[in-house]
């Protein structure tokens, strides 16, 4: 069997991605996992290796081409029994659909997938595939869309009504380019790709969740201290690079093992609760990019771990050296506006999680403390705290006790075993 290979989705504000290199020719023998093409983006360059074994029989995509996420790049022969198995959709529920020609909707059909390599969250008809391109609906919008087919699939009505209530909506998502007067002398700057794939991203993430958020002050004076004490000599002594992140991820990652549901996510009329957390740490990216690479599993990893993990990341982003994977399948985000001095924020929340944490910066504050029964005022490190989250699943109340959760952890955080 014939099996594609696609430009992978390197981030939730990219659409397209450069070749640079071919690694293997036309007849040579592939392995599993063995590289085959490089790649360059606004952000990242990796490497992609083969997801099968066998022969590359067809390049479609030359050197230095740049197509969309998901174009077919390349096609590999295998008889590999770990290859996905495919049969044809059948066409039989479009049979009636007005001006269709049914020939040649069987020969663009979509293969269906039986045994899968899970690429999406859900799995998409032939049928739902070719309405989406013909109306110019993005995967990330189409992956937004609640389906009512079984395990909340998206159907043919699903994806015609999402359509007609999108047409019918007064408030368009577009600037209104009338209302804009453009003097002589300003500058008009086009948006690149990068720009307006954040856009898109955000109008459906404010258009799909009901975002409430909430604050809360944290008194950081146990982990300033720490840090000011020993920062420079784990760096010096084990390259191990401590933050206030490190910490507040901890804080984190215990208080959604407290509370789970917010480690979530909604497929339809279902509630996905997520066994894993893979923590999305924000990354800003010059000039004005914004990329979420998240950490695996990251319930299993110490404070150490955390900062090794933490402090990698952020240095493939910047560097553009991120792989596939790094953007992938996050569970739940934390965005730092703290670097840039910001002390509070209203952050929008990553699709397809529930809930983002924001951190602002860490200042020094005169605060009221109880000191033998009496009230003094004190000089203490303080940080706001900010959780934005979906109100069709968190409510306040849930979204509350998370964010104290994570207050109390980080003003109680025991330093002894680090």
């Amino acid at each position: 069997m014939k099996v594609n290979v696609a430009m992978p989705k390197m981030g939730e504000s990219l659409t397209e991605g450069t070749i640079i290199a071919w690694l293997k020719a036309v007849g040579d023998t592939v392995k599993r996992d063995e590289i085959i093409y490089e790649i360059t983006t606004d952000k990242v360059d990796t490497e992609i290796p083969s997801p099968v074994d066998g022969i590359l029989v067809e390049i479609k995509v030359k050197e230095q081409e740049t197509v969309d996420v998901d174009t077919v790049v390349a096609v590999i022969e295998t008889d590999s029994e770990e290859a996905v198995i495919v049969e044809e959709e059948t066409v039989l529920s479009i049979k009636n659909q007005e001006n269709s020609d049914l020939t040649k909707i069987q020969a663009d059909v979509v293969p269906k997938i039986k045994k899968e390599k899970v690429i999406s969250n859900k799995f998409f008809s032939p049928l739902v595939i070719s309405i989406a391109n013909k109306e110019n609906i993005s995967f990330d919008e189409l992956e937004n869309i609640s389906g009512t087919g079984a395990s909340g699939r998206v159907s043919k009505k699903d994806i015609l009504n999402y359509i007609s209530n999108k047409s019918n909506n007064k408030i368009s998502s577009k600037p209104i380019q009338s209302s804009i007067v453009v003097a002589a002398d300003d500058e008009i700057i086009p948006m690149d790709t990068t720009r307006k794939r954040i856009m898109e991203h955000m109008i459906i993430s404010r258009d799909t969740a009901v975002h409430v958020s909430s604050v809360t002050e944290v008194d950081m004076t146990k982990i300033y201290n720490f840090l000011k004490q020993n920062k420079k000599r784990f760096l010096e002594e084990e390259e191990i690079k401590f933050t206030y992140m490190t910490f507040i991820s901890h804080a984190v990652i215990n208080a959604i093992k407290e509370f789970p549901l917010i480690n979530s996510q909604i497929s339809g009329t279902d509630i996905v609760i997520k066994k894993h957390v893979n923590l999305g740490i924000a990354v800003a990216v010059e000039p004005n990019g914004l990329i979420v690479p998240n950490i695996k599993n990251a319930e299993n990893l110490s404070a150490r771990g955390l900062a090794k993990e933490i402090a990698s990341l952020g240095n493939k982003a910047r560097t553009k050296g991120l792989k596939p994977d790094d953007v992938k399948n996050g569970t739940f985000s934390i965005t730092n506006y703290g670097v840039f001095g910001l002390q509070f924020g209203t952050p929008i929340i990553n699709q397809p999680e529930v809930a983002i944490i924001g951190v602002g910066s860490v200042d020094k504050k005169p605060v009221v403390i109880e000191v033998d029964e009496h009230d003094t005022i004190a000089i203490k490190p303080m940080m706001y705290l900010t959780i934005s989250h979906d109100h069709r699943l968190i409510d306040g109340m849930l979204g509350g006790k998370f964010l104290f959760s994570v207050k109390e952890r980080l003003e109680n955080i025991d330093l002894s075993n680090i």
